[in-house]
C-alpha cells in the first residue's frame, strides 16, 4: 500500500478516538478562488471594525506561508450541539459558548493528534490552528471533502449540520487527498436569509459581518449602532438564528464532549439574573466559558442594549 494512503488511515483513525466527528485532506496550496472574493469583501469593508482580518493576506490564502515545506492541511470538525438548553424567556448566548472554551480544548486534541503522527510516522513538521490565526477553514474544510458552505457562510455536513467547530493541521507531509465537496445542497432553500433579523446575509452565502449579531455582541468593542435596536431578539452574546432554522440542523446529534457540558448556571440564567449579574459573579462563572472573551463591560452594554 502506498504509505500516503497508510498514513492518511492512521490520521483519520487517531481523530476519531480524539473525538472529531469528520477528518479531511487536502493539498497544501494557494487559494486562488478565494482569493478575489476575499479581497472584494475587504475592499467593502463587511468585516467591520475586525481590521485584523487586513492583515496577512497572502498566509490567509497559502499555507505554505505558515508551515514551511506544507504539503497537506488536515481539516477536522468537533460536534458542540448540546443536549440542553437555556431556559426560556431570557437573554440568549450562543450554544457554543455554553461549555468551556472550545479554543482550548481543541488544540489539546490537535497537540495530541500531531504528537500521534511524530510518533507513529516520523518527524513531521507542523502546526495546529484552532480559529486563532489566518487560515481559511471553512474553505479548507470544503477541500479535505467535509462538506459546503452553505448560504449562512457556515460549513454544512450532511447528515450533520452546522454545529460543529473546525480545526486545522497544517504539515510538511505528503498525504492522499480527498476529493473536494464541489455540490451545495442548499438548493432553493433560504430560510437563514429570512430569519436574519439584521440582514446579515445575502442571496448568495455572503455574510456582511458588520451587520451579524455575533460579531455585534463579541467583536464590535465600540456602542452597537442604534440602527439595530430592537433587532436582537434578547440576544446578547453571539446568535444562533441562522443555524437553528437551518432544515440541515435537523440531523444534529447531541456532542459527547464534557468540556463542553453546560454549568446550569448558565442554562438557568434568568433575565433579573442577568441584569443583576455582578463582577465578582460574572469572573467565578464564566472563567472557563469563550463569554469572558466580551468582559464584564461586553455584557453590560449587550444587556443594556437588548434590554426595552
Amino acid at each position: 500500500m502506498d504509505n500516503r494512503f497508510l498514513y492518511s488511515q492512521q490520521i483519520k483513525a487517531e481523530a476519531k478516538r480524539l473525538g472529531f466527528e469528520s477528518c479531511g485532506i487536502a493539498k497544501a496550496t494557494f487559494l486562488e478562488a478565494e482569493a478575489k472574493n476575499l479581497e472584494t469583501w475587504l475592499k467593502q469593508k463587511s468585516n467591520g471594525t475586525m481590521t485584523y482580518l487586513e492583515n496577512y493576506f497572502d498566509k490567509r490564502l497559502d499555507p505554505r506561508l505558515l508551515v514551511e515545506g506544507a504539503k497537506s492541511v488536515i481539516s477536522l470538525s468537533y460536534n458542540y450541539f448540546p443536549e440542553t438548553k437555556q431556559i426560556n424567556n431570557t437573554y440568549k448566548i450562543s450554544k457554543y459558548a455554553y461549555g468551556n472554551d472550545y479554543h482550548e480544548v481543541l488544540k489539546s486534541k490537535l497537540k495530541e493528534l500531531l504528537y500521534f503522527i511524530r510518533e507513529n510516522i516520523g518527524e513531521v513538521n507542523g502546526r495546529a490552528f484552532v480559529d486563532s490565526v489566518p487560515v481559511m477553514e471553512r474553505k479548507w474544510a470544503q477541500h479535505g471533502g467535509l462538506g459546503w458552505i452553505g448560504k449562512n457562510t457556515l460549513l454544512l455536513q450532511k447528515g450533520k449540520g452546522s454545529f460543529h467547530f473546525l480545526a486545522e493541521l497544517i504539515i510538511d507531509l505528503d498525504l492522499a487527498y480527498d476529493i473536494p465537496f464541489t455540490k451545495n445542497f442548499c438548493g432553493s432553500c433560504r430560510k437563514c436569509i429570512d430569519a436574519c433579523p439584521t440582514k446579515a446575509i445575502e442571496e448568495k452565502g455572503y455574510l456582511k459581518a458588520n451587520q451579524c449579531i455575533s460579531y455585534l455582541t463579541i467583536e464590535l468593542k465600540e456602542e452597537i449602532p442604534t440602527e439595530f435596536k430592537l433587532k436582537f431578539d434578547d440576544w446578547i452574546f453571539g446568535c444562533d438564528i441562522c443555524q437553528d432554522v437551518c432544515p440541515w440542523n435537523s440531523f444534529s446529534t447531541f456532542h459527547q464532549e464534557k468540556s463542553f457540558i453546560p454549568d446550569d448556571n448558565i442554562l438557568n440564567f434568568t433575565k433579573k439574573d442577568w441584569e443583576e449579574i455582578t463582577s465578582d459573579v460574572f469572573l467565578k462563572i464564566f472563567q472557563k466559558s469563550p463569554i469572558k472573551r466580551t468582559k464584564f463591560y461586553g455584557i453590560n452594554r449587550n444587556l443594556k442594549f437588548v434590554k426595552l
